[in-house]
């Protein structure tokens, strides 16, 4: 069976958050909410957009941010959120194959290597001059 979502119509919001349904609307126009529809068209809110919306009503009165700013947040966060779970796979990959990479290390010697290269830089040094004399000749 189906699971369920609970939706909330935009009236509900509004009042429930204390904000005009207007406000609701240019939310949605500036592409900070995206809120379903059902089949007649209404707005359908859902947990995850009351908690967006719980995240820009805190940035727009607490903190002064402009709409402009909040997008700005908004996206930072999906970034951050897409990094972290990125690097938990990677974390999770590399303890998984931690045994396979301890293996290919100690068996690698120095030919293995695509470019050879020596543990010792060279360099040359040549003097310069700085005396006035020498900068005239």
């Amino acid at each position: 069976m189906k699971k369920r979502v609970k939706t909330y119509t935009i009236s509900a919001v509004a009042e429930l958050y204390d904000i005009h349904p207007q406000t609701l609307r240019l939310y949605e126009r500036e592409g900070l909410l995206k809120p379903s529809r059902s089949i007649g068209n209404t707005r359908l809110y859902e947990d995850g957009d009351l908690e967006r919306l719980e995240i820009i009503l805190s940035l727009t009165r607490d903190l002064g941010v402009n709409l402009a700013g909040v997008e700005i947040i908004l996206n930072m966060r999906e970034k951050m959120s897409s990094m972290q779970r990125e690097f938990e796979r990677f974390f999770e990959y590399l303890k998984t194959h931690a045994g396979e990479f301890s293996q290919q290390v100690e068996t690698f010697n120095q030919t293995d290597a695509l470019i050879p290269i020596s543990r010792y830089r060279r360099v040359q040094y040549t003097e310069i001059s700085t005396d006035e004399e020498d900068i005239l000749q």
